[in-house]
């Protein structure tokens, strides 16, 4: 566990053509802090943490937020806040001209991860 408790998410963002990159700024037994970088026309896949909840805040980009597994999304924006309760689907498609980028917080840290 790093000692450090101030974090500039710009250092964390990462582009690439293939999948979005997930990329770990900090982890503890608490929770996973997450840096998201997903290119326009990118997508996260359903999923779900069987134990825990996913918190994002959407920092730039826009996208479709996944809140069913029916396919039901919403949109998201810089300055949102979304939260998927323990088991609950979610995921996101970048419907927008430029990288959606936000912070996930994963807590616990032993949430569990499985496609929906």
């Amino acid at each position: 566990m790093s000692p450090e408790r101030h974090f500039k998410s710009t250092d964390y963002f990462q582009s690439n053509t293939g999948d979005p990159i997930r990329t770990v700024v900090t982890e503890s037994p608490d929770s996973v802090v997450v840096a998201w970088h997903v290119n326009p026309g990118q997508r996260i896949a359903a999923h779900i943490h069987p134990h825990g909840q996913d918190t994002w805040t959407i920092l730039s980009g826009q996208g479709e937020y996944l809140v069913h597994a029916n396919g039901e999304s919403i949109d998201i924006v810089p300055g949102d806040i979304v939260v998927a309760p323990t088991g609950s689907v979610h995921g996101v498609y970048n419907s927008g001209q430029e990288p959606l980028r936000f912070i996930s917080v994963v807590a616990p840290a032993a949430a569990g991860y499985e496609l929906a």
